[in-house]
């Protein structure tokens, strides 16, 4: 008969320290309820995707069209217009996204509009699963240091956020965020070629990194054309990271024009 002295436990959380199947059963249970409320709403994730009962909030040409062509003089010819819908980033907004990711910034911008009052009245309709349907991975973050950037495209003009991203202060004197002045130095797509001892072993022409992680999103299910893909060579020369990041936060919120009257999350 064993001495040992028996343990009185005063609450449910002693009782299962010191009962090592009671602990394993209670584990089960937590992590049986945990994974059903993580499994299940993706039984019904076609529901919760706004544009099957209104297909007008994806650009229909996606995917067929390109984006953004341009002809032998180098000319812009754009397919889409803002209000079209939802479209695949271009290759400069995808790397100017890239840009975003990297620095941090949804770190302390959301880009969700919950569909309150106060959130509508300030910063615009609320957002859609599918505005963010093409995203990998998506913005939609909680913390709101700075403010919730879902629909910034357009609010501001170019050189406004240009200067913004070089000196906050300068435009908002009690800003905190940082100043990227390096941004406006750095060329949007490097010149990735390998070379030794002055030459060129591996050339890698304009865009080319670009169009590589392209051809990855298109794995994914984004429905870039082979000419989006191309067109990243004519998008992303002489660009530097300031101007891809500004034309990501450009796009931002102009998809889709949204009918305040409708209920799409009915």
């Amino acid at each position: 008969m064993s001495n040992r002295p028996k343990v009185r436990v005063k609450s449910i959380q002693e009782w299962m320290e010191v009962n090592i199947w009671a602990l394993l059963i209670a584990t089960a249970l937590v992590l049986s309820v945990g994974g059903l409320v993580e499994i299940v709403p993706l039984f019904y994730l076609k529901g919760t995707m706004e544009h099957n009962a209104f297909p007008e909030i994806v650009w229909d040409k996606a995917g067929k069209e390109p984006i953004v062509t341009f002809d032998e003089t180098g000319k812009e010819q754009w397919n889409w217009q803002p209000g079209d819908g939802v479209r695949p980033y271009t290759a400069l907004e995808l790397a100017g996204r890239d840009i975003y990711q990297r620095e941090g910034c949804y770190l302390c911008h959301s880009q969700m509009i919950r569909p309150f009052r106060d959130e509508k009245e300030r910063y615009g309709h609320y957002s859609l699963a599918s505005e963010s349907m093409f995203d990998h991975p998506f913005q939609w973050g909680s913390k709101r240091t700075g403010p919730d950037l879902a629909r910034v495209g357009g609010k501001y003009s170019d050189d406004w956020q240009r200067r913004h991203l070089y000196d906050p202060r300068s435009l908002v004197p009690e800003s905190v965020m940082p100043s990227y002045p390096w941004l406006d130095e750095t060329a949007a797509d490097p010149d990735m070629s390998l070379r030794v001892f002055g030459f060129t072993l591996w050339p890698a022409g304009t865009g080319s990194r670009m169009q590589r992680h392209m051809r990855g999103m298109q794995q994914v299910g984004v429905p870039y054309t082979e000419a989006d893909i191309a067109a990243a060579e004519f998008l992303l020369d002489g660009k530097t990271e300031m101007d891809a990041l500004v034309a990501y936060l450009q796009v931002l919120g102009t998809m889709v024009k949204l009918d305040d009257a409708k209920a799409y999350r009915e």
